[in-house]
């Protein structure tokens, strides 16, 4: 029931209402005591019942009440009168920065100078212990001298035994949201929130980017349809860059946006202070006096107008508007369509030589390179595209398979020394050519050549293309013409996968560095070389990544720009190093290096999976199947990471979806496992027999070992253990790609199949072995195979010695 005008509630009169909402309504009062307007909140009829809400409301004015900051609302006193519970707090002049956007967006820099404000009064509350959990535009008051105010800390969580020592993200239950509980406003709520897991203080600022977006661009960055989509949005999607609404945004408050945006808390800024302390070095060294001038006049208002000059300004705005949406109107049927993701379909050879083949592919694969270093785009990778080359398909067809907007398509000439490069752009969804160009230049100047095919494509379709970006594309450096014939050779052979094939890469590229001992290119080819091998178990771990390590370290110390030889580098600090933190750094550098580069993700989610962080490693995993969704690793790893969650069923998922792609022996290998793990035993041990009956791979064997294991069938299990132990022993002096038909036998899974069978002394016998060969160890933290013997103190040495992350 409304009050009315005249209602007493304590000392205080009411006057007239301000507004309502879902936990409130709002009146205009009159405190006769100290001859002051104040607002006062009441709890409304239908809620006064209700002890969760009642108990909200108070949570609310005790959480004020522990503030005390000029850009938080200030609460005077609280009360209950007649079954009647209400807040009494200051009475602010002035409007929601809801309407004000509504109204009139303001410009960048008064966006910048309100956000400034608004993180001044976050670090208040977090320094308090306080986080908000219901950021948005509704609860933000800009009073009529400018200033802002952050309103309705109802949904906020504080510890009820507050120690500002202990505020520091994480470290209480006070700062975090309960697990499982979702609260908040959907377009505004942070990825943690949405998930119900644990949410800081990081989380006001994930809102905070979500509000300082939509300030600048009158647009929610997240906010679709349904709940449904803008959920999904949050989880999946990156919001669109500020540059892209305008080009003149300082490419510096982009960045900071994005970075209270990304997905990982700790990736964000890890303070409310910092991310102030961050707008005020852009408003200082970005904008100009001008621009700070006119902030502050549009911050005053209409103060000091006349009516006949708002009139007439009204009358203008009106015009300006209609003329406006005309013109908008007539360019709505030109403008071309904003594209999400895209596919470089493999280049034609035009060349007239079938020899040239390579050539051609290697073109593609560098122009899909140098798009991916673009964070705005999204290119499918050359893994997915390759499968279409002299495809009959429809252009719309092969954009839907790989679910792209848009396709580049063209074609490669080379004549003598010089290559000529065609592409055209063509809009997938009408299957309409919106644009073609042809580029030319000596091959010496080849890396110039595809850097300004990239950037001529990244600017038909818009994309915003940062100043370091823009750096990294532009390579003008020089080639030898036969060195970059060796490098793409050896790209070209590597990628059949072959163990024969990776002999032959190597093999062109040290010829290539015979002529050119300073190529970095050529010494990332030469350090994926190796580890193929050693991944995909051809050669022992500790010959192969001794080469691996140098080829990286050279590849990075030549050009600390290549995000291959990055990714290189931290799967052997991940593998053999043990080197966490290490590999951590260098998979985040090389998805800063190059954002369309699927390897990474997938390494950097196996890394996180490996320390435990399984929920954590799903979103890489998710970013590299958009880039690349006919790429068979990136389901087998998300597979693995699933079985090391203890998660089977979703494990046989994605080991199908990889076979369904490309079937190999280390997918079946991950199947037989996983269904021997569910209890599946009788289809486990079936598919491991008929695998190894066409492939001698160990890694197959082990499998069809460890689904003896579980299945209680020891004799056969151990009959298996011997054959291993024998290619072990004939393997021995020499590395096994040196004995025919006899692949490296890794210790590590050899392990776990005598853990499974409870033979304890054996199985920390080849621990031991896969210790000293630095075999596989990486996964024994989660790997449910070793679950038997966790407790057993040489387990926990082992775990010491290798440095796990706490």
């Amino acid at each position: 029931m409304a009050l009315a005008a005249g209602t007493r509630l304590g000392a205080y009169e009411v006057s007239g209402a301000l507004g309502a909402g879902g936990m409130g309504e709002v009146y205009r009062a009159r405190d006769p005591r100290l001859a002051r307007d104040v607002a006062i909140k009441v709890l409304p009829d239908h809620l006064t019942g209700d002890p969760s809400a009642l108990a909200r409301f108070e949570r609310e004015a005790k959480v004020l009440a522990a503030l005390s900051h000029p850009n938080i609302l200030t609460i005077f006193d609280v009360g209950s009168e007649n079954g009647i519970s209400y807040v009494v707090t200051e009475l602010l002049p002035g409007e929601t920065l809801f309407s004000r956007i509504a109204q009139r967006r303001p410009d960048w820099p008064e966006a910048v100078r309100m956000g400034i404000e608004i993180a001044d009064g976050l670090s208040a509350a977090h320094a308090r212990g306080i986080i908000h959990r219901d950021l948005k535009p509704e609860n933000i008051f800009l009073t009529r001298d400018g200033h802002i105010k952050i309103l309705d800390f109802g949904l906020a969580r504080c510890s009820v035994d507050f120690n500002p020592a202990e505020a520091q993200f994480g470290s209480t239950a006070g700062l975090a949201t309960a697990t499982g509980v979702v609260m908040g406003t959907a377009p505004y709520m942070s990825p943690e929130q949405l998930k119900g897991t644990h949410a800081d203080a990081r989380s006001d600022i994930f809102s905070f980017g979500c509000v300082l977006q939509e300030t600048i661009t009158a647009k929610s960055p997240f906010l679709r349809a349904t709940r449904a989509e803008t959920v999904s949005a949050i989880l999946t999607e990156a919001a669109p860059s500020l540059k892209q609404f305008d080009p003149a945004i300082p490419a510096e408050l982009d960045q900071v946006v994005k970075r209270c945006l990304n997905k990982e808390p700790d990736q964000r800024f890890q303070s409310a202070g910092d991310l102030a302390f961050h707008l005020r070095q852009i408003l200082n060294t970005v904008s100009s006096p001008s621009a700070t001038t006119q902030v502050g006049r549009r911050a005053a208002g209409f103060n000091g107008r006349t009516a006949q000059t708002a009139a007439a300004a009204v009358v203008v705005l009106l015009f300006l508007s209609a003329f406006g949406h005309w013109i908008g109107a007539r360019r709505s049927s030109v403008v071309r369509p904003q594209f999400k993701s895209m596919a470089v379909l493999p280049l034609q050879n035009y060349s007239g030589d079938p020899q040239q083949e390579y050539f051609v592919d290697g073109m593609t694969d560098s122009v899909i390179a140098d798009l991916g270093k673009i964070e705005d785009m999204r290119v499918i990778s050359r893994t997915s595209v390759m499968p279409y080359k002299n495809s009959k398909k429809s252009m719309r067809e092969i954009a839907n398979e790989l679910h792209a907007d848009a396709v580049i398509e063209g074609s490669v000439m080379r004549s003598a020394d010089r290559v000529r490069i065609t592409v055209q752009l063509i809009d997938a969804a009408r299957d309409q050519h919106l644009w073609s160009e042809s580029y030319e230049r000596e091959l010496k100047n080849v890396f110039a050549l595809q850097g300004q095919v990239a950037q001529a494509i990244a600017q038909q379709v818009h994309a915003v293309v940062t100043p370091e970006e823009q750096k990294r594309i532009a390579r003008t450096r020089a080639i030898d013409p036969e060195v970059y014939e060796f490098y793409l050779k050896g790209r070209h052979i590597m990628e059949r996968g072959g163990l024969e094939d990776v002999r032959k890469a190597i093999d062109y590229f040290q010829s290539g560095l015979t002529k050119d001992p300073n190529n970095g290119l050529l010494y990332a080819g030469l350090a994926d070389a190796y580890i193929d091998k050693m991944m995909d178990v051809h050669e022992s771990p500790v010959e192969a990544t001794a080469k691996a390590r140098a080829a990286a370290a050279k590849a990075l110390q030549l050009d600390d720009s290549l995000a291959e030889a990055h990714t290189s580098l931290g799967m052997i600090k991940l593998s053999y190093d043990w080197d966490w933190a290490g590999a951590e750094h260098e998979f985040k550098r090389a998805m800063e290096l190059n954002p369309g580069y699927p390897l990474a993700y997938i390494m950097y989610g196996q890394y996180l999976t490996m320390i435990g962080r399984q929920a954590d490693a799903l979103p890489y995993f998710e970013k590299a199947h958009r880039l690349d969704p006919l790429f068979n690793e990136s389901y087998r790893a998300e597979g693995y990471a699933c079985f090391m969650a203890h998660k089977y069923d979703e494990a046989i998922l994605q080991y199908r979806k990889a076979l369904e792609l490309e079937p190999d022996a280390i997918t079946y290998f991950g199947l037989v496992l996983a269904r021997a793990e569910k209890g599946d035993y009788a289809t486990a041990i079936s598919e491991a027999d008929k695998a190894t009956k066409l492939n001698n791979s160990p890694l197959l064997l082990t499998s069809l070992a460890s689904a003896y294991a579980r299945a209680g069938r020891r004799a056969d299990a151990n009959r298996v253990l011997r054959r291993l132990e024998e290619m072990w022993e004939r393997q021995g002096a020499a590395p096994a790609w040196h004995v025919a038909g006899t692949p490296y036998v890794c210790p590590y899974e050899v392990a776990g199949v005598y853990a499974q069978l409870g033979d304890k002394r054996r199985a920390f016998e080849w621990l031991d072995k896969a210790y000293r060969n630095r075999s596989c160890l990486y996964w024994i933290r989660q790997d449910p195979r070793f679950d038997s013997i966790h407790s057993d103190p040489r387990f926990q040495e082992l775990l010491a010695k290798m440095n796990f992350p706490q």
